[in-house]
């Protein structure tokens, strides 16, 4: 299943939210309209990833992921690619390499649950993804410390934008980021998969 690339109107502020959504859930959901919300975006664009280089076991099928997204998605303003799938790409620095060139008019900011805050560190090139464009960061459960000391935060603790003042971030010269609480969905795709409910 193949989904045609995103469209959007020039200087629109796009939020990406990265992932191997395996299954998605509706937690990925609900932090996408807190971002929507909290960040002022225009739109969401959820990034099926043909898979997670930091885990060992593969997702399910990208078509099976991509048609479980669609069938979630239950807001205009946020929409599902197999972008890296297309352009080749599995790390997020490489991805957004390839957004900025495919869309250099518009304004995106990378969105994360706290938990992907707390082991950012472990990402490729993560000081050059934080240094190229904002970061958005939602609470997730039992993440909120942790993420808060990690060693991410603590290096861009200068560039931090209070929760308060989440609505700039989008348009905030990186690095910058912001965390925000919200109220939160205690689930995950883990979780999911280790009940059965995902094959």
């Amino acid at each position: 299943m193949r989904i045609g690339l995103p469209t959007a109107g020039r200087g629109q502020r796009i939020g990406l939210l990265g992932g191997s959504f395996d299954p998605p859930h509706a937690g990925h959901l609900h932090i996408s309209k807190v971002a929507l919300a909290r960040f002022g975006l225009d739109q969401v664009w959820w990034l099926v990833s043909p898979g997670n280089p930091l885990k060992t076991r593969g997702p399910a099928p990208l078509a099976q992921r991509m048609a479980a997204c669609q069938a979630m998605v239950d807001h205009p303003r946020i929409k599902v690619s197999d972008f890296e799938a297309r352009v080749g790409t599995r790390y997020t620095a490489k991805t957004l390499e390839a957004l900025f060139t495919t869309y250099p008019e518009l304004k995106f900011t990378w969105l994360m649950g706290a938990d992907n805050l707390a082991g950012f560190h472990k990402w490729d090139r993560w000081t050059t993804i934080m240094e190229n464009l904002p970061i958005g960061v939602i609470a997730r459960p039992g993440d909120r410390i942790s993420a808060r000391l990690s060693p991410a935060a603590k290096r861009y603790e200068a560039y931090r934008i209070n929760g308060r003042m989440s609505q700039i971030l989008p348009d905030a010269a990186p690095p910058a980021w912001c965390f925000v609480n919200a109220p939160m969905l205690p689930i995950s795709s883990t979780e999911i998969r280790a009940q059965g409910g995902w094959g």
